[in-house]
């Protein structure tokens, strides 16, 4: 049993075979997932997916990449989803500083709004992050946000960044990175961060796993990331994806 705790099946890639996607992804043992909005459009699908599928739940936030276009009318609507029983958290949200099209201070500015209302509503949040390590973790600590905690999606940070992520009450997801044979730091990660503050992701469609690399990903293939992770800890794939399924649906409060 596995759970797939970021994937963006409301993306345009999987406009054609959408439904097919969710049953190879069934068939592979994923039972449960997390489709995140983090604008409008995405965030309307996202809904739109949960009331369909039972087993698919959603987070709702604002992408750092477009936080220039954020206006105050869509943080009191992230607040009212925030009240709907399948939207489990907040995000994605956090900082890019690989894309420029949002200045940093506007960023930094959306982000600690988000967080705001985290903790206004009690929910975990959903951390993006490139290419801003140390600011994410300033923001963070000055935030408090380990009063919600939550999820360092996809991490590609360092052991010792990650420890102090975890210290803030945040869970540290890997994805297909952790299986690509030239990424050290997400394999020197799996290896030292707890299994019990570990879970597993696909962020698809993109970084689809070894050897998918380069392909469109789907959420199938987190299995992939989960044996990836067993191998390097040296348990056996059943504990990974066992424990991970556990954590996921901790943070996410979900009861089945």
């Amino acid at each position: 049993m596995l759970f797939d705790t970021h994937v963006h099946l409301n993306a345009d890639q999987f406009d054609e075979d959408q439904e097919e996607v969710i049953k190879r992804a069934q068939e592979a043992g994923v039972k449960e997932m997390v489709v995140v909005g983090f604008d409008e459009k995405t965030i309307h699908r996202a809904l739109a997916l949960v009331e369909r599928y039972d087993f698919i739940y959603a987070a709702v936030g604002w992408h750092p990449v477009d936080a220039i276009d954020m206006k105050d009318e869509h943080l009191v609507w992230l607040e009212e989803l925030a009240g709907h029983p399948k939207v489990v958290a907040l995000g994605e949200m956090g900082l890019d500083y690989h894309w420029d099209k949002s200045p940093k201070d506007v960023q930094k500015e959306v982000f600690r709004k988000q967080i705001a209302l985290a903790k206004k509503v009690k929910l975990p949040i959903v951390i993006h992050n490139r290419d801003a390590d140390r600011d994410i973790v300033d923001v963070l600590r000055e935030e408090d946000a380990g009063q919600v905690g939550g999820i360092m999606h996809c991490f590609g940070g360092s052991v010792e960044i990650a420890r102090e992520c975890m210290e803030m009450n945040f869970y540290i997801s890997l994805g297909g990175p952790v299986t690509f044979k030239n990424a050290k730091r997400p394999k020197l990660v799996a290896k030292e961060v707890p299994l019990d503050r570990l879970l597993i992701e696909t962020d698809c469609p993109y970084l689809a796993p070894h050897p998918y690399r380069g392909k469109r990903n789907e959420p199938a293939y987190v299995k992939l990331v989960a044996e990836q992770i067993a191998e390097l800890k040296e348990i056996p794939y059943e504990e990974v994806a066992k424990v991970t399924t556990a954590n996921a649906r901790k943070l996410f409060d979900i009861v089945r």
